[in-house]
């Protein structure tokens, strides 16, 4: 948590976190526009790129390369998006990323 100096600073800090939390959930209540955001939102329901790949395998959905997903095909996207990936659902898939490299492979 940032330093604050008052409770009014306190209370202004954590009006910001709870709106961040709130536009978050928005964006996770959203259904995919698209099948870029779908891999995103696979990503963030396993937080596992190995799972996302299993995933779109089992459905026997190819990549734009025309092979089986790799889990590097969904690192790929999380690392360099994609035009048609809203940037909020973007930049929560790569706060799940962090999260597990910094926690492991625990979640």
């Amino acid at each position: 948590m940032k330093s604050y100096n008052n409770i009014a600073e306190l209370i202004e800090l954590l009006e910001a976190k709870k709106q961040v939390i709130t536009d978050e959930i928005t964006t996770l209540e959203q259904e995919p526009k698209n099948f870029h955001e779908e891999i995103i939102f696979k990503y963030i329901d396993t937080g596992s790129t190995g799972k996302t790949k299993e995933h779109f395998r089992a459905l026997d959905i190819k990549s734009e390369r025309g092979t089986y997903f790799s889990s590097g095909d969904v690192s790929k996207l999380l690392k360099d998006g994609a035009d048609d990936i809203s940037p909020e659902l973007l930049a929560i898939a790569r706060k799940v990323n962090i999260l597990k490299k910094k926690s492991g492979s625990k979640r």
